[in-house]
């Protein structure tokens, strides 16, 4: 077995997740050696919401750089960062305003930067005042037992869908409106172009084909764009980490392993 460089594998999740939504990946990593990975959680989504925290984009891309500046000081050795959901956007964020920090990024939902992507109609709902309260009231308020088999019915295994379903929160439903309310295109778009401007690190697009969120070809077009390399996971959809976590773990140690 080939084991990867000791680099620090940091993972940084999205919406409406915590960090447990890796359980099945980190296993699967593990069993190829690759056991020096950090779950960060940014506010709000498994992890406590600081006082006056707005939730805005820029707010958690300073976040992710302060804690990758940290791990750095504590691990002294370059981190390679993946990214899922809106952990995707920040991970992004962070190789565009601070590529120094990290040594490789990799992520799905790379469309999301495309220069014509458009929100799905759930993001659309929570940027609306008033429509969005509503629906995130609906969701954090409804009984964990419920959560749960919603998680459940996404292909998540009971014990991670209820640790996912505990983090679903008021707080959660907070950050949720700011995220997204702080996303409007075009945030995102934009965020792209900072992107192809910065200094390059290498970067992998993990390509889940089935994502409904995210488009497949607006990803692709990312391959080239940030000279990107690509991971295709084929008839996999937006939670391919639990759904084919040994197809990914695979491309993520080849990736590594080719630095």
């Amino acid at each position: 077995m080939t084991k990867t460089p000791e680099m620090t594998k940091v993972f940084v999740h999205g919406n409406p997740e915590t960090a447990a939504i890796w359980d099945d990946l980190v296993t699967a990593l593990a069993e190829r050696g690759v056991d020096d990975v950090v779950r960060l959680s940014p506010p709000g989504f498994g992890a406590p919401v600081p006082e006056g925290w707005d939730a805005l984009p820029a707010s958690y891309v300073a976040w992710l750089a302060a804690e990758l500046e940290r791990l750095a000081e504590a691990n002294e050795g370059p981190i390679d960062l993946v990214g899922h959901d809106w952990g995707a956007g920040h991970v992004l964020g962070l190789a565009a305003a601070h590529p120094e920090l990290i040594r490789s990024w990799a992520s799905d939902c790379v469309g999301l930067i495309h220069p014509d992507y458009d929100w799905h109609d759930a993001a659309k709902s929570w940027q609306t005042p008033g429509e969005g309260e509503e629906a995130v009231a609906g969701m954090t308020g409804a009984p964990l037992a419920d959560k749960t088999e919603l998680f459940i019915g996404l292909g998540l295994s009971p014990s991670t869908a209820a640790s996912m379903a505990e983090g679903v929160n008021a707080d959660m439903g907070r950050c949720i409106l700011g995220l997204y309310r702080g996303a409007v295109q075009p945030v995102l778009r934009e965020l792209g172009d900072r992107l192809e401007a910065a200094e390059r690190r290498p970067g992998l697009v993990i390509d889940a084909t089935d994502d409904p969120y995210v488009p497949s070809h607006m990803g692709k077009d990312a391959i080239i764009r940030f000279g990107a390399q690509h991971l295709e996971l084929a008839g996999q959809g937006h939670w391919w980490m639990a759904s084919a976590p040994d197809v990914a773990a695979d491309g993520l140690v080849a990736f590594w392993n080719g630095l």
